[in-house]
Formats: C-alpha cells, sequence, structure tokens
C-alpha cells in the first residue's frame, strides 16, 4: 500500500473527503517527523513507537573502489512495533 492508498483507505473509513484524508495523514506524518527532529519519542498505544536512535562513526568501505572511508556518526530514525500490533501477525 502507498500513500495515495492509505489516504483513500482513510477517506473511505472515517467518512470523510479525500482531500481531508490527505490533509490528515500529511498533518500526521508532519507531526511525527517534527517530533523526531526534536529527539522525543512518539508513542501510538496498540501500534508502535518511532524513536531516534545514534548510530557510531564506523569504518566502511566503497564498493566501487574497495578503499577504506570513515563513516560519520549521525542519527536515524527507528520503529518498534508494539506487542499488539506483532501478535495481529502471528
Amino acid at each position: 500500500m502507498n500513500k495515495a492508498q492509505l489516504a483513500s483507505e482513510i477517506a473511505k473509513r472515517a467518512k470523510l473527503s479525500k482531500a481531508k484524508a490527505w490533509e490528515t495523514l500529511n498533518a500526521t506524518f508532519d507531526t511525527i517527523k517534527t517530533t523526531l527532529k526534536k529527539g522525543q519519542k512518539v508513542s501510538l498505544v496498540g501500534f508502535g513507537s518511532f524513536v531516534v536512535r545514534n548510530r557510531k562513526a564506523r569504518m566502511g568501505r566503497n564498493p566501487k573502489t574497495g578503499e577504506t572511508i570513515q563513516i560519520k556518526a549521525r542519527r536515524v530514525p527507528a520503529f518498534s512495533a508494539g506487542s499488539e500490533f506483532k501478535s495481529l501477525l502471528k
């Protein structure tokens, strides 16, 4: 399912116009991104949590040349599924 299909499904289930569903979906994604950018966690009970994890600097290899390179430390988004969501997929 892509974003357009998700917006259509939200519109159908919530009895909203497609435009309102798109607006709601985009607002949700923007809010999650903004919250993570601040370094805060987003917990959706019964679904899961979005968090920011710190990756340490490490050595890597350029696959084209084989030369060793230094990969900088960085922050990356991560999702951890909640137990209710996990049990749904069993």
